[in-house]
């Protein structure tokens, strides 16, 4: 990062800091904005040491593995040490980007086996997940894992129960949970700036070919190029389905659907913010309305989820919605609503609107007083004026409050940076095992719920199903 642009970054966190304070409640000084957003995003200039080298392994090296390496390379010290994937079309390409001599394989084990990995980076189909990171720590090597941490819920258990045996630092992938913005919401909703949460609707929608995961099939796709047979090992037998292949988050036999890709992202952002473990009642529907393309998970679904009270929060309910051909263009959107406000948060910009109800109760207007005889109006009117002052009888009034994350600022980077300085320095992830499996979860439910046509009810305590 050059100076200039890092001083231009520390002017503009001074604003945000300012700003925020100056227009929110007392409380929301405890955040101390400017200086913890600062070092967020100065923290990528120090240097690191030679022992500080970390070397990584990348498993998967598809659309979001690509992403992923890119940003983790950012990170002072981070040395890429080799790449496995079963296209060979992918492999050609890492050795186009990182040289002839960077190691490569097709079999993941063998990635797993090198002494100078430190770490490995997995992003391959959801039905994968599981099984390397397992193997992946037992072999000594921390993890980076792709949301969703797991492809059936019952994998979870032994997901954690490894971190904690061999452990090794496990980082579950949904990015947003280390942004200033999302730490920021926390705040303010603690804060009590919205009042008492008792609803959050969040929804990701689509409106692309792309972005309902029809991604670009490579003219020599095949069961050759792809190891099919290497692929289906955990899986049962299918015939070679290049869509299966490349398109694999729209099938269940490899996948997870809306549900793993993007209900992931909204319930992680919620538990965040709300500090909350899990929903208490799941209940999911869906259809099929655009993308008829052979896919067996639907391309519209909305869940809805029942939050009890306890110490973190009062009890809320959470809707969740995808729409892959959304008229609004796509948009992703957790909105908190409170008896006092709503706190929309779109990435790292967060907006809060107050609607604070007057001390004295309602009366008149779109009122059953209208309907009474005369004499009764004018008597329950005089006790009204007696009993409210006209200060008592107005609505609040409460600025809004507005946050922006810097230009540049990359949630992405924050989090490979918090996973990275986990294995330095030993300090917990923010995304580990049991936070990822709390999220997992309910959206692996939500599927179950789909398409078993049911409530499912879940203990977000104890992690199980009831």
């Amino acid at each position: 990062m050059k100076n200039d642009n890092a001083s231009s970054r520390r002017r503009f966190l001074q604003k945000i800091g300012a700003a925020s304070i100056a227009s929110a409640a007392s409380p929301l000084a405890s955040f101390a904005a400017k200086e913890k957003a600062e070092e967020r995003m100065i923290r990528y200039e120090k240097k690191i040491s030679t022992g500080d080298k970390i070397r990584l392994g990348v498993i998967g090296y598809g659309v979001q593995g690509h992403f992923d390496l890119g940003t983790a390379l950012k990170v002072p010290g981070v040395e890429l040490a080799g790449i496995c994937d079963l296209y060979t079309g992918r492999i050609e390409n890492a050795k186009e980007t990182y040289g002839a001599d960077l190691y490569t394989t097709r079999n993941y084990k063998d990635l797993l086996d090198r002494p100078d990995i430190d770490a490995v980076l997995i992003a391959t189909h959801d039905v994968w997940h599981a099984k390397m990171a397992i193997d992946a720590m037992a072999k000594g090597k921390h993890v980076y894992l792709e949301k969703p941490m797991i492809y059936k819920i019952k994998e979870g258990y032994d997901v954690i129960a490894a971190q904690k045996k061999y452990g090794k630092v496990l980082q579950v992938g949904s990015q947003r949970v280390s942004s200033i913005g999302l730490a920021k919401a926390k705040e303010l909703l603690a804060a009590g700036e919205i009042g008492k949460l008792n609803m959050v609707n969040a929804v990701y929608d689509r409106q692309s070919s792309i972005g309902a995961w029809e991604y670009t099939i490579p003219k020599d796709a095949s069961a050759e190029t792809t190891d099919w047979e290497r692929f289906i090992e955990i899986t049962q037998k299918m015939e070679y389905d290049s869509k299966k292949f490349f398109w694999w988050r729209a099938f269940k036999e490899v996948g997870t659907g809306v549900a793993g890709d993007l209900f992931i992202h909204l319930l992680s952002g919620t538990h965040l913010i709300t500090n909350s473990k899990g929903p208490e009642t799941i209940y999911s529907t869906g259809q099929f309305s655009h993308w008829l393309d052979g896919r067996n998970m639907p391309d519209v679904m909305s869940g809805v989820m029942q939050y009890g009270a306890n110490g973190n929060h009062p009890a809320f309910q959470l809707t969740l919605q995808v729409n892959f051909i959304s008229g609004t263009g796509g948009q992703e959107i957790i909105r908190l609503v409170g008896s006092e406000g709503t706190m929309d948060v779109r990435g790292n910009d967060i907006t809060v609107k107050h609607s604070i109800m007057p001390e004295a109760p309602g009366f008149g207007g779109y009122d059953s007083l209208f309907t009474f005889s005369k004499s009764m109006q004018a008597e329950m009117q005089k006790e009204y004026n007696e009993k409210w002052t006209t200060e008592q009888r107005k609505k609040k009034v409460k600025e809004d409050v507005i946050f922006k994350a810097p230009p540049g600022y990359s949630e992405h980077l924050d989090h490979f940076t918090n996973f990275f300085d986990a294995i330095r320095t030993g300090k917990p992830v923010v995304e580990d095992a049991t936070f990822g499996f709390r999220a997992a979860a309910p959206a692996l439910a939500c599927n179950e719920s789909y398409f078993n046509k049911k409530i499912i009810k879940w203990d977000p305590e104890a992690m199980k199903l009831r």
